[in-house]
């Protein structure tokens, strides 16, 4: 009696086990998910890039009108606006953008790092710091620096996590820096 229903439920199980239909779908079912990791995190890796090189760009010729003397002086928010108004594809430019700038010591190069400060970068939540400039003196070698949090696209992918980011919003940072010599100055501007 028992052995009857036992032979029903090997023969099916053998039916099954021969036929093929449906391996197509375990293969998609595996291999979708890494194809769209892949994809994400290229995604996130070339906008990054794109607004890395882009700010880079704008600090390279805000400071170039500087250096050709088309911009008087420089200051926090005369070198925020002419770095946002070159570059287009980042949202929020004259609010994230943070622009540090101070002298350089040609005797010792020593300068404070510590000082830039766009984000906690996953350390214990403090205020964050404003943007500080010092112009220096004519003839003067200056160091500028400038960062701010972007949002990613996609937080999730490998790219992602493992930069370094903002506890509170999730945010990575873009950084640059560049050094300018300080154009002399005319009599009284010093």
């Amino acid at each position: 009696m028992i052995l009857a229903p036992l032979r029903g439920l090997t023969r099916q199980l053998r039916r099954f086990h021969r036929t093929e239909a449906g391996t197509a779908t375990i293969e998609f079912a595996l291999v979708i998910p890494v194809a769209l990791l892949i994809f994400m995190a290229s995604m996130e890796s070339g906008l990054y890039m794109v607004r890395q090189t882009m700010m880079e760009r704008g600090l390279d010729l805000s400071l170039r009108d500087f250096r050709l003397g088309r911009m008087a002086s420089m200051n926090h928010d005369q070198i925020r606006d002419s770095i946002c108004d070159r570059i287009p594809l980042i949202g929020n430019c004259r609010a994230e953008l943070k622009v540090w700038m101070q002298p350089l010591d040609t005797e010792t190069w020593k300068f404070n790092l510590n000082a830039v400060y766009c984000g906690d970068r996953n350390d214990p939540l403090r205020q964050p710091l404003t943007g500080q400039t010092d112009t220096g003196a004519s003839h003067q070698l200056m160091l500028i620096r400038v960062c701010m949090l972007q949002n990613p696209i996609f937080p999730s992918t490998g790219f992602s996590l493992r930069l370094r980011a903002d506890s509170a919003t999730g945010d990575y940072e873009l950084s640059t820096s560049t050094v300018v010599v300080n154009e002399p100055r005319g009599p009284g501007e010093d």
